[in-house]
């Protein structure tokens, strides 16, 4: 009898297969609007400064600090201040021009009053001729004026390299008036479904289900950095599979398959695959004891068994980390939390319950340990792994959880 191959070890096979994808990636630039979640090839400076000129933090009045050092004051309003406002301003010494917040601060003032901590005595907000002011607080200089550059100078670092872009980044990128940026490209990966019970909408007939593989695992491809280059699917007809397996071989970085790979009838994926080289194993875990790897013309295949929540247990040990890397973003490792409840384990398996995190660092399992629970599975927010060894665990016991 064949010993199933450890996970540690399978999950070293995989990552080696797939290490040269990240070696030495493609650069491609990218709108802006369409840099979300991509990640820097290089680091972005800015080649402006931010702010790009002295301008007023608060809607109120621009003065010189000097002339409202004893309040309360009243000066004469001598213009008026909208952001947007493109010619240069000079404030006349003694007294006081209204202001906008982001307008531009003007030659001879050094603060701004806030509108709240003033008055008009005469005038009215729509029409400023002949209006005084009155000053109600000092100010020193320099109170909510924003200085050129006070965020950052022209040259700085705006974002380093191998940053996965969010909306924050996206933001101070726009500011500083940036258009298109230098990204890693992303790996192909081609998504294939396996097995002529699925239908991917409609009414299902008798004995057939709807194809939760694809979507599931064209998202994990997506959250990893990469991006689906084909998503097919294949009945139980070795031709047709090996067809779309080749088709997706000539557009992709990587091919994961799922289904089709068991000891049974109908295994079109070992079918295909063995007779090109594969690597077709059992691994000691369970879900997803079935596995298979592949290199053909040149790119990786990775296998995994078709039972939904086998499929998204088998991505989550074995290949969510390599694809990471390869797309240059930071692992995520696993966790310590503590068991609410006891667990029971198969013996020389490698078990991988479904899990949800509380408050004070335990977690629960939810619901049973079969390969079919995918609806259970959706409630879970980590994978509780309980050691190959262990038969059982009670409460309170110390466990790794991968996060989900």
């Amino acid at each position: 009898m064949t010993t199933a191959r450890s996970v540690e070890e399978h999950a070293g096979i995989v990552a080696r297969m797939l290490e040269p994808l990240g070696d030495e990636p493609s650069v491609e630039t990218v709108p802006l609007a369409e840099a979300l979640g991509r990640v820097t090839a290089g680091e972005v400076r800015s080649e402006v400064d931010l702010p790009l000129f002295r301008n007023s933090q608060m809607d109120g009045y621009a003065v010189r600090a000097a002339d409202i050092h004893a309040v309360p004051v009243a000066l004469e309003v001598s213009g008026d201040i909208p952001a947007g406002h493109t010619s240069p301003v000079t404030l006349i010494a003694g007294t006081a021009l209204r202001i906008m917040t982001g307008a531009p601060v003007p030659t001879g003032a050094d603060a701004i009053v806030p509108v709240e901590d003033t008055g008009l005595i005469l005038g009215r907000d729509d029409d400023l001729e002949g209006a005084v002011v009155e000053i109600r607080r000092s100010r020193t200089a320099g109170e909510y004026v924003r200085e050129r550059g006070s965020d950052v100078r022209r040259g700085d670092v705006l974002v380093p390299e191998g940053t996965r872009l969010a909306p924050r980044h996206l933001a101070a990128l726009a500011a500083a008036g940036v258009e298109a940026v230098a990204v890693r490209a992303r790996l192909r990966v081609a998504v294939l479904t396996t097995g002529s019970e699925l239908v991917t909408s409609g009414s299902p007939a008798h004995g057939q289900v709807f194809d939760a593989n694809g979507i599931a695992l064209a998202a994990l491809v997506e959250e990893a950095g990469a991006v689906v280059s084909v998503r097919a699917s294949s009945d139980d007809d070795p031709g047709a599979f090996a067809r779309i397996l080749d088709d997706a071989i000539r557009s992709s970085d990587l091919v994961i398959t799922s289904g089709g790979i068991s000891k049974g009838a109908y295994e079109v994926v070992r079918e295909v695959l063995l007779p090109r080289g594969a690597d077709v194993t059992s691994v000691a875990m369970q879900p997803g004891g079935p596995q298979a790897t592949a290199v053909i013309d040149g790119v990786p295949v990775v296998a995994f068994p078709g039972n939904p929540v086998s499929t998204q247990v088998s991505f989550a040990v074995f290949l969510r980390g390599p694809l990471r890397a390869a797309a240059g973003l930071p692992p995520l490792p696993p966790q310590r939390a503590t068991l609410t409840e006891a667990v029971r384990s198969v013996p020389g398996r490698r078990q991988f319950l479904r899990g949800r995190l509380g408050e004070s660092g335990g977690v629960a399992p939810v619901a049973g340990p079969s390969s079919h629970l995918v609806a259970a599975m959706a409630k879970a927010d980590v994978l509780i792994d309980v050691p190959v060894e262990a038969e059982a665990l009670d409460a309170g016991s110390a466990v790794t959880v991968w996060t989900l």
